[in-house]
């Protein structure tokens, strides 16, 4: 049962934006966010009260001889899309995470398996840039080591677009590939790994970090093909005490570096914070998609067979080409799907 007091209160609200938006009263870009958001809930709300109106009035005209005719014509189509909008309803009212509508700190590196590792780690890096670009998210390098072989070992990724971390926040965990490796002459397939990290961007309101709990170092920035070779120490590396995380960025100007590697640092410290919120909330049960965590092996990428699998939801794909490519939208949908279902049981929707 939807409660009726929650749609009130809702639509009271969109009321209260609309009318301040109106008079150009308030932080005009916050009532605007807000508003935002809330609009696709208050649609689907319109749309469920109308589909009730409709149907109560037409069980209203099978009372009356002249109307009965067109009321039972209308029933059975009132009555099948109920529980259609009924569950977007549902859907529309469940808890949002704050920071879906956040861009995205995405992180790659190389696991188990050497060199294979990290050409993997390269394919994923691609593979991520090209769906970005399908959606016109905007893709900035903050931190890039490749190997001789065109391989990464590692990869720090700015993502901004329309709710990218939503989007892409199922992703973190531990992706396997089998196949043969171009370096492998005996035709054998070799297992490898990388390990993939998606951290909402941070606020300087999220996250406050003291002075005294950073040290801050300068060093000459080197990347591939010595493309830093003759530049001034550029480079910044931070180190965050109290937890031992370091962040490195590697653009020309010092200064844009280390404003960087600050967002960087204040992500994973973000990140740190809701994955204990997420553990607190979570000591009685364990939500398998949702879970974040960073060494679960979430999925396969096995070549010769063409084959992709997600381990959380038992998703299994025969198009390994078009996923590589960048295709990830049906695999992101089956995911928020699985976990949207998961918080619909343990509302008791």
């Amino acid at each position: 049962m939807i409660p009726a007091d929650r749609l009130h209160q809702i639509k009271q609200r969109f009321e209260y934006l609309e009318a301040m938006m109106a008079t150009g009263q308030g932080d005009i870009a916050a009532l605007g966010r807000e508003y935002s958001e809330l609009k696709p809930v208050v649609d689907q709300i319109l749309e469920w009260e109308t589909l009730e109106a409709d149907l109560a009035e037409a069980q209203e005209m099978l009372a009356d001889p002249e109307m009965k005719a067109l009321a039972e014509e209308e029933m059975p189509g009132l009555k099948a899309r109920i529980p259609q909008v009924e569950h977007a309803l549902q859907l529309a009212l469940l808890p949002r995470d704050a920071a879906d509508g956040r861009p995205a700190i995405l992180e790659i590196r190389p696991g188990t398996g050497g060199e294979e590792a990290s050409l993997f780690a390269a394919d994923l890096a691609r593979m991520y840039q090209r769906h970005a670009e399908a959606h016109g998210w905007r893709w900035e390098v903050i931190e890039e080591q490749p190997t001789e072989l065109g391989g990464l070992r590692e990869l720090v990724v700015r993502i901004e677009g329309d709710h990218v971390f939503a989007r892409l926040k199922y992703e973190s965990g531990v992706h396997r590939v089998q196949r043969v490796p171009e370096t492998e002459s005996g035709g054998r397939i070799h297992t490898s790994a990388a390990t993939v990290a998606v951290l909402p961007e941070a606020e300087a309101v999220d996250i406050d970090i003291a002075a005294a709990d950073i040290r801050v170092d300068t060093m000459r920035a080197s990347g591939a093909g010595g493309q830093h070779v003759n530049t001034t120490d550029s480079a910044v590396r931070i180190t965050h005490i109290p937890t031992g995380i370091v962040v490195t960025s590697s653009e020309k100007s010092q200064h844009r570096n280390r404003e960087i590697a600050m967002n960087v640092l204040r992500a994973r410290l973000f990140d740190l914070e809701r994955q204990k919120a997420d553990d607190a909330r979570a000591s009685d049960r364990k939500s398998q998609v949702g879970s974040g965590d960073r060494s679960e092996r979430i999925r396969t990428y096995n070549f010769p067979q063409g084959r992709m699998t997600d381990h959380r939801i038992g998703l299994t794909l025969y198009r390994l080409d078009a996923i590589i490519g960048g295709d990830l939208d049906e695999i992101i949908d089956a995911l928020t799907a699985d976990a949207q279902a998961t918080m619909l049981a343990e509302m008791g929707a």
